[in-house]
């Protein structure tokens, strides 16, 4: 597979979120805002996290660390990687704020550079679509899980017929319209596909939530005036066999 660093694909997204790093969690849903939205994560991370002790937990696509976070205030022990070096500059920062023990590093989805089974837990959150080679990517994630780990992917995809997407939507960037005919799903993996993809690549226990509850407190901070979008948003999850 072509790295990163030379691939162009991944280029024009590796530029796209650098460029967005230092305002991304200003922007819709990319944080917790109001009790209704800390309520619904609360009962969707107790709902995909396996009921155990202290994990290793891997946040694929890390961003600016916001699952990274969340997953360290719950005694997991985090590694998170994005190949945008100022995304994880952002993370750092924050996770350096808060005083959380989480280590982060520049690394490609789709090449990472763990060794086999060494996480108990990887997650990503709207880091599907963003990838050329989807499979390639489920591959890797499944590599570094331990049998018996469980991979899980949360996603979105906008509801078009209730609301536009804003002008400064990533899909609509200059970085992604010069390259979303060579992504499989640009304008977001539909739930039922991500549920296909893991029964292909051999995950056991699949299951899936709609996040009504999250979106039901998005579309009230909608009616506030302080968005104007409302996307369908869901998790699947699926657990390496043992």
């Amino acid at each position: 597979m072509i790295s990163a660093h030379t691939d162009p694909v991944k280029q024009q997204v590796a530029a796209h979120w650098n460029r967005r790093a230092a305002h991304f969690d200003e922007d819709f849903g990319h944080s917790i805002r109001t009790p209704a939205e800390r309520a619904a994560w609360n009962r969707i991370l107790d709902l995909i996290l396996p009921a155990t002790g202290a994990l290793d937990a891997l946040d694929i696509g890390c961003g600016t660390g916001f699952l990274s976070l969340e997953l360290a205030s719950r005694g997991h022990r985090v590694t998170g990687v994005d190949f945008a070096p100022s995304m994880i500059a952002q993370a750092q920062k924050k996770a350096a704020e808060r005083q959380a023990a989480i280590r982060y590093e520049e690394a490609d989805a789709e090449q990472l550079p763990f060794t086999a089974a060494s996480f108990d837990i990887a997650v990503s959150r709207h880091l599907l679509w963003t990838l050329p080679h989807p499979d390639d990517a489920m591959d890797e994630w499944i590599r570094v899980l331990r049998p018996g780990g469980r991979l899980i992917v949360v996603d979105s995809q906008a509801d078009v017929s209730a609301s536009p997407e804003p002008l400064d939507n990533a899909r609509k960037s200059p970085e992604y319209s010069a390259i979303g005919d060579r992504l499989p799903f640009p304008s977001g993996w539909p739930r039922e596909e991500i549920e296909k993809l893991f029964a292909v690549h051999r995950l056991v226990n699949i299951a899936s939530d709609l996040f009504f509850d999250l979106v039901a407190a998005e579309e009230r901070c909608m009616e506030e005036g302080l968005e104007r979008r409302i996307r369908r948003r869901y998790a699947v999850w699926g657990d390496v066999p043992r």
